[in-house]
């Protein structure tokens, strides 16, 4: 092949990358399982009918601020015509309450929504410094590492330092976490005292090699 001729092909291929033949036709959003999908193609519309390799990452991000769910996100090209948004959601915590409400947020602090009642499936927070604190990033870790079965019984979540959380059940019982290390044995320890125990008022695992039931 004669250099003008590979000239003549490599332009062709990169005119044909940069028209319409791959154009967006179609915008995808995966990753989600509270996220309003349809709302978020909505806000991203204005990139159909862009060609893939001029797509704007800016105003993709701009378009996604306003979804204070998403934690990240990928972007993904399918020639000739899908552009795909991969995100990662924020997981939320439990919720604050305020003035205005009650506040869901994540275990950064990142408010999520604010509702006039309390939220359904999340504890109330009740931690000494705010979202800013080290015992609000240990309350945080302590619920996100609790398998489901438990998160789902925790009525409130407190803490004055990251070493003393605790964790108030909907039944009443109190439960001394202590800090977030040793959150997977220290779980695992109260999920066998709450059957074996069930009668119990509380449960103290900060230690879990020497739990103690009240």
């Amino acid at each position: 092949m004669s250099a003008s001729a590979l000239v003549a092909l490599v332009l062709g291929s990169l005119g044909a990358a940069y028209s319409p033949l791959f154009s967006v036709e179609r915008i995808t959003v995966v990753g989600t399982s509270t996220l309003d999908v349809a709302a978020v193609e909505t806000a991203l519309a204005p990139q159909l009918g862009t060609p893939l390799p001029l797509i704007d990452e800016s105003e993709i991000k701009a378009a996604l601020v306003g979804f204070p769910l998403v934690e990240s996100y990928a972007l993904e090209a399918r020639p000739p015509h899908e552009l795909v948004i991969r995100v990662v959601e924020r997981t939320p915590v439990g919720a604050v309450q305020g003035d205005a409400g009650f506040t869901l947020v994540d275990a950064a602090g990142v408010a999520l929504s604010t509702t006039p009642a309390a939220p359904a499936g999340y504890p109330l927070l009740e931690v000494d410094g705010g979202p800013a604190s080290s015992a609000f990033a240990a309350a945080g870790q302590v619920f996100r590492s609790l398998p489901e079965s438990l998160r789902a019984q925790v009525a409130t979540l407190s803490a004055t330092t990251a070493n003393d959380v605790t964790l108030t059940l909907a039944d009443g019982r109190v439960v001394v976490w202590g800090g977030a290390v040793q959150a997977a044995k220290k779980a695992r320890i109260l999920e066998g005292l709450m059957v074996s125990r069930a009668d119990a008022g509380g449960y103290d695992v900060s230690s879990p090699d020497a739990a103690v039931v009240r």
